[in-house]
């Protein structure tokens, strides 16, 4: 569908299972190169490797952590080595820890941090300083979240580092523009990832998350998956520093649906 996208190279942190793997799946099906980063799930992000060259693409699974420099500079490395460079990063990787705000540990709050928000900045600078030397343009994708405008008590730490993303995702774009260099944000709703397997599988929460939504439906990670795929193709070309939602309307306070208020 995105023939310019034929060949190119994409690293995806957090790859091995729902929205990243789903990202994954779909680069390849335009015949893409994809390096799949992983933390602990070599399994799941094998099984992703397996399906995508079974689809014509080609990738490799790498295991490092995101918050660390070593980490991104291991995927730069291994999209060089295996494919010859890179031309699209998508910074996926996050996790979320659910406690009343003054009972987060001061561990646990760098914790999501680290991950959410200082993995983004150290993925993206790896991008870039690969970019920059060569004058190539490329493509950077941030996967926030509806909370990056939402509240969402109990989980400040996760609310704080997507706030973050979208202020970081606006800022490169303004700041590398001249350089064709396209920054871009993805912010999902309620989608169904392994992330919220749990709770989804309690029909109680199921229809609140379900009423939260004006499309009273759960998302799918391939919906998230065709939004990357644009961005990072020629399609989107005149599109940098916006966020594109993937929430079916969660973000519009559904509360208010039918005039109430």
């Amino acid at each position: 569908m995105y023939t310019d996208l034929t060949g190119k190279v994409a690293v995806i942190t957090g790859g091995s299972k729902g929205i990243g793997q789903s990202i994954a799946l779909r680069f390849a099906q335009e015949q893409m190169k994809v390096v799949i980063n992983y933390h602990s799930d070599k399994a799941g992000a094998d099984k992703a490797v397996d399906a995508i060259k079974e689809n014509g693409g080609d990738a490799v699974a790498i295991q490092a952590d995101v918050s660390k420099e070593e980490g991104v500079n291991a995927l730069l490395k291994a999209a060089e080595d295996n494919f010859g460079g890179m031309d699209i990063w998508v910074n996926n990787a996050g996790m979320e820890i659910k406690s009343p705000t003054h009972e987060v540990s001061l561990e646990d709050w760098k914790k999501v941090l680290d991950i959410n928000l200082t993995g983004v900045f150290l993925g993206a600078k790896a991008a870039l300083n690969y970019w920059l030397p060569k004058k190539q343009e490329g493509s950077i994708i941030n996967m926030s979240s509806v909370h990056q405008q939402i509240p969402w008590p109990t989980f400040a730490s996760y609310a704080t580092a997507k706030g973050g993303v979208k202020l970081f995702t606006e800022t490169l774009a303004m700041e590398y523009a001249p350089q064709n260099i396209r920054v871009n944000n993805i912010a999902p709703g309620a989608i169904n990832t392994p992330i919220n397997a749990e709770k989804f599988a309690d029909p109680k929460q199921y229809q609140e998350t379900q009423d939260m939504i004006p499309m009273a439906k759960i998302g799918d990670p391939e919906d998230v998956a065709n939004a990357a795929v644009w961005l990072a193709s020629n399609q989107s070309k005149y599109v940098t520093g916006e966020t594109l939602y993937v929430d079916g309307g969660m973000k519009l306070y559904p509360a208010f649906k039918d005039g109430k208020g």
